[in-house]
């Protein structure tokens, strides 16, 4: 190990975060408001942007570089501007941000404004917002996403919805603006403004009200917005490579360089940092053993009209239709987000179920950890919707990504316009640096993917419920015991993969040894002068099948047992379902009790009723059934994902209605028990299905695993 810890040492040394920070700084400006910034998706700054990172990889010596074709949908904002005169003659003028919805004034126009609260359907009773502004509160973080309320606000008629975060994010300031993807369609036009702007047309709207208005009347206001949606566009993801011996076995770096505002952290210092990496490694003169790849994407943070699952289509595109042969040849795709900042007392990398072993026994070996991180380093797993890693792991590729989402950040300075260098941590950036970098080393030791499949089974044995099994009838025994035996035999492999890897290090040191100085292994390789050299490549090409094998068993895996809930969060297939059923079970026990309030708050958590509540059947409708029943090349990532879904609006409508004519007093609900109950019978159906479906799953994965074994080289020289 003493020759990799020197490489490592080097690589240290040659980390500039000067250089990283100053690239970070560049990438803001390209920008499609010339106030705020944004650089989104197809845009003209998002191509700017490309170009300069084109230039940047071959500038610093990548080879390779080029530029990835992608289709997405792209979103140019320019400007939102709303003037108003309030009841003192005062004028104001205020800048706002915006989601992807196509919307045009043409110049400033006159509209009137109302206020509506929550601006969920009840609020909408006796009001006339057609051609009106809407201005309402949200707390995205914590009640339900915007497309609801700027739907339910179009279907009324509204020209257009603004929406002020009440608490959620950009708590940062009062002052703060927010972005988020729309997940909704473009027709539906949606602005965002601050808390502090907010608050001086709500207090004017205040003063306006009159006997038939309620707490506020209408304002009048001038509007200037421009706003540009257009389906089915060019983009670009930029690729270099620093060439390694084994060309057809990479290592994938990758981070997105679209962003809202300056995105500084969001993720600039991302890209930043990824090319920093490259140079580093460059400047050591290390000959990798694989191909390194690095992937700036585009259309991170939106791409996609009218899908629930609108973010993240760059990197969906490159690996599903611009470049679907990296399936099966990456070894593992290190993704970067927001990475000069400390989320935590802990710093943490979140990897598949797969890479966690890996992981724990790399982390074992970081020292000099910064004062930022105090509680250290952990490994988190699985992976989450979040990031572009989810996409990559889909397709095959094992991921991984720094942990950010858990800190404060994301509620305070996220997606707004203090998302900037003030909150730049140089310490904390030169250290994930230095982590990567070292980590990208120590997988390019790695003659087979170190893939410990046996992580995901005990996961899979530790979320099958028993009581639900026993409670629906599904016959577990069979799934547990099938998943017993992957376990034995995903350590099996797993042991058989550490075993070649510690072989290859060996003979790598060997190598290494023979050579007269850093940089020259690679040619004294290719003139057969090392034998060590030699031995090197035999392992390799002997791992070639074996590594193919084990990647396509991480695909399968995936296609297996990797499934969504509509909060976006990973599980797997039965869990989904087992939740509706606790939910199910006691709204059924508040029903017979004819308990009609605490019947409504257990619905409230099966699937997504709980916007069955809130919005028009329209809404809900278009929100449910855009996820069940359109094309794949629209859901992306998330396509086939949700399955069993249950639609109780008509329950809830009827619910709400007996509760308001009870008054909190017991009501006669059997017909809802009973509607209820037919619900219960479907999911326990499908809870049946899922418990025997992963059994059959497992089943095809052992055999997979067992064909690995078969695989495995004799590494006995």
């Amino acid at each position: 190990m003493e020759q990799w810890k020197k490489w490592e040492q080097a690589l240290t040394e040659a980390v500039d975060t000067d250089y990283s920070y100053g690239l970070a700084k560049r990438m803001e400006e390209p920008r499609t408001n010339p106030v705020l910034g944004y650089r989104t998706a197809g845009s003209q700054a998002e191509f700017e942007t490309g170009e300069l990172l084109y230039r940047e990889m071959k500038q610093l010596g990548l080879k390779e570089v080029h530029k990835d074709k992608i289709r997405v949908d792209s979103w140019d904002f320019h400007h939102a501007v709303l003037r108003f005169r309030d009841h003192q003659g005062k004028e104001h003028e205020f800048q706002l941000g915006a989601y992807q919805t196509d919307f045009h004034t043409e110049g400033f126009k006159e509209f009137s404004m109302v206020y509506l609260g929550r601006g969920t359907a009840c609020q909408y009773e006796n009001v006339d917002v057609k051609g009106k502004l809407v201005l309402i509160d949200i707390n995205q973080r914590e009640e339900w996403w915007i497309n609801f309320p700027v739907y339910q606000a179009h279907l009324k008629g509204a020209a257009a919805l603004i929406a002020v975060q009440d608490n959620g994010y950009g708590e940062i300031h009062e002052t703060a603006l927010n972005a988020q993807d729309i997940a909704g369609p473009m027709e539906a036009a949606a602005f965002s403004i601050s808390q502090a702007d907010a608050a001086v047309l709500k207090a004017d709207m205040a003063r306006r009200a009159g006997e038939n208005q309620g707490e506020y009347g209408e304002t009048r206001v001038l509007f200037d917005a421009s706003s540009t949606v257009l389906k089915d566009q060019e983009s670009y993801n930029i690729v270099g490579t620093i060439p390694g011996r084994e060309k057809d076995s990479l290592i994938l770096l990758s981070a997105h360089y679209d962003s809202y505002f300056s995105g500084f952290q969001d993720d600039n210092a991302a890209v930043a940092m990824m090319l920093g990496i490259a140079r580093a490694i460059l400047k050591t003169g290390y000959q990798p053993n694989k191909t390194l790849v690095f992937c700036a994407l585009a259309a991170e943070e939106w791409g996609v009209v009218d899908s629930k699952y609108d973010w993240s289509a760059g990197a969906y595109e490159q690996v599903f239709t611009a470049r679907p042969e990296w399936q099966g040849k990456v070894f593992a795709d290190l993704n970067f987000e927001l990475p000069a900042h400390a989320h935590g007392k802990r710093d943490g990398v979140r990897c598949t179920y797969e890479y966690a072993s890996f992981m724990e026994d790399f982390v074992k070996r970081i020292r000099n950890i910064p004062a930022a991180y105090p509680e250290g380093i952990e490994v988190l797993y699985p992976i989450q919707t979040w990031s572009d890693d989810f996409s990559m792991a889909i397709a095959g590729i094992p991921s991984m990504v720094n942990e950010f989402s858990a800190g404060e950040f994301m509620e305070t300075h996220y997606h707004s316009q203090f998302d900037n260098e003030e909150f730049y941590q140089e310490e904390v950036f030169r250290f994930h640096h230095e982590f990567y970098g070292k980590l990208v080393l120590a997988i390019d030791r790695s003659a087979a993917v170190p893939l410990d499949f046996g992580r995901l089974f005990g996961a899979v044995a530790d979320s099958v419920d028993r009581k639900m099994c026993r409670k629906t009838g599904a016959q577990e025994e069979g799934l547990l015991q099938g998943l017993e035996k992957a376990g034995e035999l995903a350590k099996t492999l797993y042991k058989a993969v550490q075993t070649i890897n510690q072989r290859y290090e060996e003979l790598l040191e060997q190598r290494n040894g023979t050579c007269a100085g850093m940089s020259g292994c690679v040619s004294a390789d290719e003139e057969g002068l090392s034998a060590a050299g030699g031995g090197c490549r035999k392992l390799e090409a002997a791992c070639r099948e074996l590594n193919r094998r084990l990647l396509g068993l991480f695909r399968k895996e995936q296609d297996y047992f990797v499934r969504l809930n509509w909060h976006d969060e990973v599980l797997f297939p039965q869990e989904a379902v087992g939740s509706n059923l606790q939910a199910i079970y006691k709204a059924l026990e508040c029903l017979r009790q004819g308990d009609a309030e605490g019947g409504l708050n257990a619905v409230y958590e099966i699937d997504n009723n709980r916007y069955a509540f809130l919005f028009d059947k329209e809404v809900f409708s278009y929100f449910t059934e855009y996820v069940l029943n359109q094309p794949a090349d629209r859901l992306k990532w998330g396509a086939g994902r949700i399955v069993h879904h249950e639609n109780l609006f008509e329950l809830v409508a009827s619910l709400k209605e007996k509760h308001q004519k009870a008054g909190g007093q017991t009501a006669d609900l059997e017909r809802e028990r009973r509607a209820l109950l037919k619900v219960a019978e479907n999911q326990e159906q499908c809870y049946r299905e899922d418990i025997q479906y992963m059994e059959n799953s497992v089943g095809k994965l052992t055999a997979l695993m067992e064909d690995c074994l078969k695989t495995i080289p004799d590494i006995k020289w």
